[in-house]
């Protein structure tokens, strides 16, 4: 056994080795769970949370009234996630499966914003008039029968109500309350993970793009490239990314995409120093010296030959930058300048300190969601800096 498991990890990767290691203890791996929990809520929050049935029989035909609302984010997310989990098992190098999963996802979602067309103007009270009415011979309601912006005007009362205070002869029950407008908590914390984990991973993800490009080029020439590439971060570095949002915003008005361009496009600095220090280290390496002596091309000796054995150092300012652009966000949203018609979990916490009275039902539960977020990522952040650092190769158990 000890044999075998010496030969697995002497075969494995450097950055399949971090991964192991990071992961080996349980800080990392809660903060693992939180995160995956947040995907799948977000990936899943129309069955998950939704005022219309899943899957309804209505007069003998069968029908499915969340499908006719799909929207061409929910296409995104579904095609994301699938893509994720197919590429996953695909012994492809990570360049390879990153352009095949922005491929797909690019694919599915110009498709669906061609072909769908659901409805602008939903009528929540529709839906619960034929359950009432026994229209429906039978139907399949999501966990939580409420969407976010389902202010149950039927009932005629939409004010705040506490976790579980809700009228239950009406068969109505909030676990987690509602909101000033009458709005399920719940549902409206589902949905707003969608806010979190995409302005998250886009805003990081276009950061990465550039940042990976740039100090590549600075790390491999190095001379007057590197020279011009210091001198643009830190320009970059010294925009106040805060107070160009809040001008952006003022100019351009609340969207959810704009910001995350913004936060993307003015924090790439910090990658591309992690990327600069790597390719300067590896570019005298032998294998490398080989491949330029073979006569690759410049692209396949930057992304096929070392950035695969520079990245490991990346993924902890990846997790870090994903931390930072959910905080940006909320606090944007905090301020009341986020996006209006989705809910966010910084929108949710502004509207608990403008109720006339103290509702900790509507600061808990969206405080508590930003924090385990953002403590998740500096846990897993923390776990790949450790691993990667060679001096505590002992207390990590590294041979």
């Amino acid at each position: 056994m000890t044999n075998r498991s010496n030969t697995t990890h002497i075969s494995e990767s450097y950055g399949q080795r971090v991964l192991r290691l990071a992961f080996s203890g349980w800080g990392a791996r809660l903060g693992l769970a939180w995160v995956l929990l947040l995907i799948f809520m977000a990936v899943f929050a129309p069955y998950l949370a939704n005022s219309m049935p899943l899957l309804a029989s209505e007069h003998g035909v069968l029908t499915m009234p969340v499908l006719r609302y799909t929207t061409a984010e929910d296409v995104l997310m579904l095609s994301a996630f699938i893509s994720a989990l197919l590429l996953w098992k695909l012994k492809l190098n990570f360049i390879k499966k990153l352009w095949i999963f922005t491929l797909v996802v690019i694919s599915f979602t110009l498709i669906a914003q061609m072909l769908l067309t659901p409805p602008k103007l939903i009528i929540y009270d529709s839906f619960r008039a034929k359950a009432n009415n026994a229209e429906y011979d039978w139907a399949v309601l999501p966990p939580i029968p409420y969407s976010p912006s389902d202010f149950l005007r039927d009932y005629g009362d939409t004010s705040l109500e506490a976790p579980f205070a809700a009228d239950k002869a009406d068969k109505r029950v909030h676990i987690m309350g509602t909101d000033d407008n009458g709005a399920d908590v719940a549902s409206r914390m589902i949905h707003a993970s969608r806010i979190a984990l995409g302005i998250g991973f886009v805003a990081t993800g276009i950061a990465m793009v550039i940042g990976i490009f740039i100090g590549g080029q600075m790390g491999y020439f190095s001379g007057r490239v590197d020279m011009f590439g210091m001198r643009l971060m830190e320009i970059f570095e010294a925009i106040p990314v805060l107070f160009l949002l809040l001008t952006i915003i003022a100019f351009f008005g609340r969207s959810i995409y704009l910001m995350m361009i913004i936060i993307g496009i003015t924090g790439w600095s910090g990658y591309a120093r992690y990327v600069r220090a790597e390719f300067l280290k590896l570019r005298k390496q032998d294998y490398v010296q080989a491949a330029i002596a073979s006569g690759l091309p410049l692209q396949s000796i930057l992304f096929r030959h070392i950035l695969p054995n520079g990245i490991a150092p990346l993924l902890v300012a990846i997790s870090f930058g994903v931390a930072s652009a959910i905080l940006t966000e909320a606090t944007l949203s905090f301020l009341g300048l986020g996006p209006v018609d989705v809910p966010s979990w910084g929108q949710m916490l502004n509207q608990a300190v403008k109720s006339s009275t103290f509702n900790w039902w509507m600061a808990a539960f969206p405080g508590g969601a930003i924090f385990l977020t953002v403590f998740a990522y500096n846990l897993i952040g923390e776990a790949l800096r450790d691993a990667i650092d060679p001096q505590l190769a002992g207390r990590l158990g590294v041979n």
